[in-house]
């Protein structure tokens, strides 16, 4: 008799299978790695079909189609490689810190692109407000309370905005992405202390992160639902994505595209009649998002170190 379960973590070939408040280590039918060698074949998150043994393991036979996937380009690999970092999320919470590191907000747009791309729910968590005072983050991230996002400022040193984080992963599915060395596994400690997840601090030197989350892991939280502390990012590939439509993922220049007087505009300073250059000049679109925009668009982003 098959049974259901969520993949919580995979490591070494075994994936473990969380189904009925424990979990069950499965490995992978044969037959199932005969399919797409270019994309993994199981990724954390997702729902499977699984035949469980007498002593506790188990084979999983079927995986269930995903509603929604986080995708990246696997590091070192030469051809597309679509590396699923977690899958079936209700929400994904961008954390950045407001200093040490400092935000790289242009990264920020391109984690914001692919949730609006996968039609996944973003939500910004501006951590470390102890360093800088609520004030000073909130003017960091104004422009994106601005054109809608939420935004949540946190401090797990204080435990400023603790109480809202938590309200926020009851009983739902989240992916937690961002730099390294923003706190993303301190916040989670913070809110459920049994987790003890790993965590190192900024390096005086460099002020970059160290990684500290190297395997892919999901947990079950105590008020329900699960949370993934995902790898610290560098980059973050876009999939999938032309460069007309790119546009339609940035919220406050999606509705301006149809008033531009050229359908194939690039929204670039030296177009005519560009109604997004209009709403810049008018101070309705931010001329860092637009940057922002344009980066991604030519590709010139992706050749900067974040």
């Amino acid at each position: 008799m098959l049974r259901q379960g969520r993949v919580l973590k995979y490591r070494s070939g075994f994936y473990s299978v969380f189904t009925d408040n424990r979990l069950i280590t499965c490995k992978i039918r044969g037959r199932l790695k005969s399919g797409s060698r270019n994309e993994d074949l199981i990724a954390i998150g997702d729902l499977v079909e699984f035949t469980e043994f007498e002593d506790q393991t188990g084979v999983i036979e079927r995986v269930i189609p995903r509603k929604n996937e986080l995708i990246r380009m696997m590091s070192g690999v030469q051809m597309e490689y679509r590396q699923i970092l977690i899958s079936n999320l209700d929400q994904i919470l961008i954390v950045f810190a407001c200093a040490k590191p400092e935000p790289r907000l242009r990264m920020l747009d391109r984690f914001l692109v692919i949730c609006e791309k996968q039609e996944i729910h973003p939500i910004i968590i501006a951590n470390k407000t102890d360093l800088t005072g609520i004030e000073r983050a909130k003017e960091i991230f104004a422009i994106y309370e601005k054109i809608g996002y939420q935004t949540v400022y946190t401090s797990a040193v204080d435990g400023h905005g603790l109480e809202e984080l938590s309200a926020l992963l009851k009983e739902r599915v989240t992916g937690l992405i961002g730099p390294s060395g923003v706190g993303k596994s301190s916040l989670i400690n913070r809110i459920e202390p049994n987790l003890n997840l790993n965590v190192n601090e900024i390096s005086a030197y460099t002020e970059k992160g160290r990684h500290t989350t190297v395997v892919r892991e999901m947990f079950p939280l105590n008020c329900g639902g699960f949370v993934a502390d995902l790898p610290g990012l560098k980059t973050l590939a876009l999939w999938d994505i032309e460069a007309e439509e790119l546009d339609g993922y940035f919220p406050e220049i999606r509705p301006l595209v149809s008033q531009c007087q050229f359908s194939d505009c690039t929204h670039n300073a030296d177009e005519i009649g560009c109604a997004v250059q209009k709403a810049v000049e008018e101070g309705l679109v931010s001329p860092e998002r637009l940057d922002s925009y344009l980066r991604i668009r030519s590709g010139q982003d992706e050749l900067e170190k974040y």
